[in-house]
């Protein structure tokens, strides 16, 4: 088991056919290599892995966007805790104060296609990360705010948990919906088990949940995933609405976009529709067991690696549709265990391409000094 997402159960957090892969069978596959910022500052340098040359990129430091500093009052980072014991479409967010749009762009004509489509991995708090990342992708400008036009931008869930700002970012990303939808694009989200997570200690705190190897809570479960009382306090109605609302998976250009690389969502529904639907009831109407349940079951993870993984990919594609999951929720350096024995960072070039190309992950494991993964789908 992983160092990821902890709880008081005993059960793997692998879920597939067949047995659970160790950690030593790595799954074939192979990295994508991002294309060349386009005017961020950057240095690039090359290195082998596998064989094979990468081209790794990095990214100018946390904070730093041009000359202009990010805006006060929309998402000004905040210094890290010291105490750390312990998704329907995105529409405008609920009781919220209104976002002032900056940038709006023309309606598009008649019968004009849609604009690209962007996947953004776990962020976990990490706002100047995430920062820098957008940027570099020319999705957001030197201020914070949409630039991408009609583009269109799926968060794979996870905002929350283990970095300084997950309130940040969250509200970083409700900004952004508004914008991108005045600018005729649009920035969406999944819901993780993160989401779950936050949600139940901030509902049900220290309320008993009953799990097969005793009895513990949302809040208890919450502090040993790195939750950070700061975001708790600062965790607002407007918040608690958005998040809430968030779909469990979307179809998009033929990817099926998850945050968890799990089979445990066709226990949810036989349509993308019905899964959405029963966890927003499950949220909604049903209890703490079903609600500590359903974290359970999202936290699971290996779904597709390993000799059996490509048969589960399938699976869930032939259920919900399209041609290639895409994932969050495993960091790549799991995934691959790859992960260096001399205490340096991982090397993670981009979204990794696995289960015979039928899944591609990209959690870059940010929380583990790896790389906030931004990519634009589809992969070759």
């Amino acid at each position: 088991m992983t160092p990821e997402d902890l709880f008081r159960d005993p059960e793997q957090p692998y879920s597939g056919h067949g047995p659970r892969q160790d950690l030593d069978v790595l799954p074939q596959g192979s990295w994508f290599e991002p294309a060349e910022p386009a005017g961020a500052p950057y240095e690039e340098t090359h290195s082998t892995y596998g064989g094979a040359r990468y081209l790794e990129q990095h990214w100018a430091p946390s904070g730093q966007f041009g000359d202009a500093a990010p805006v006060p009052g929309h998402y000004a980072p905040t210094a890290a805790s010291s105490e750390d014991p312990p998704t329907i479409e995105l529409g405008p967010p609920l009781d919220a104060p209104p976002v002032e749009v900056h940038f709006p762009y023309p309606q598009p004509e008649p019968g004009e296609g849609p604009g690209p489509l962007f996947v953004i991995g776990d962020v976990h708090g990490y706002l100047d990360e995430l920062l820098a990342a957008l940027h570099q992708q020319g999705l957001i400008d030197t201020e914070g705010h949409w630039s991408a036009g009609r583009s269109r931008v799926w968060f794979l869930g996870d905002f929350t948990d283990r970095g300084p700002d997950g309130i940040g970012v969250i509200d970083l990303v409700m900004q952004l919906a508004a914008e991108a939808a005045a600018a005729g694009g649009y920035c969406r989200a999944l819901m993780g088990n993160h989401e779950l997570l936050f949600l139940g200690a901030a509902r049900y705190g220290d309320e008993a949940v009953q799990s097969t190897a005793g009895t513990a809570s949302f809040l208890a479960a919450w502090r040993l995933n790195g939750g950070q009382q700061h975001d708790l306090e600062r965790l607002q109605p407007h918040h608690v609405s958005w998040l809430s609302r968030l779909p469990a998976m979307a179809l998009e250009d033929g990817h099926l976009l998850l945050h968890s690389d799990t089979t445990a969502y066709l226990e949810y529904g036989e349509t993308v529709a019905d899964v959405n639907d029963a966890v927003h009831a499950l949220l909604a109407d049903e209890g703490i067991d079903e609600w500590w349940d359903a974290f359970r079951k999202f936290t699971k993870r290996f779904a597709f690696r390993g000799q059996a993984g490509t048969m589960s990919a399938q699976e869930l594609l032939g259920v919900y549709g399209g041609y290639r999951v895409v994932h969050g929720h495993s960091p790549i350096p799991y995934l691959t265990g790859d992960q260096p024995e001399d205490g340096a960072p991982p090397h993670v070039p981009g979204p990794y391409i696995y289960a015979d190309e039928l899944a591609i992950a990209m959690d870059g494991g940010v929380t583990m000094d790896g790389r906030l993964l931004v990519a634009r789908l589809p992969l070759n």
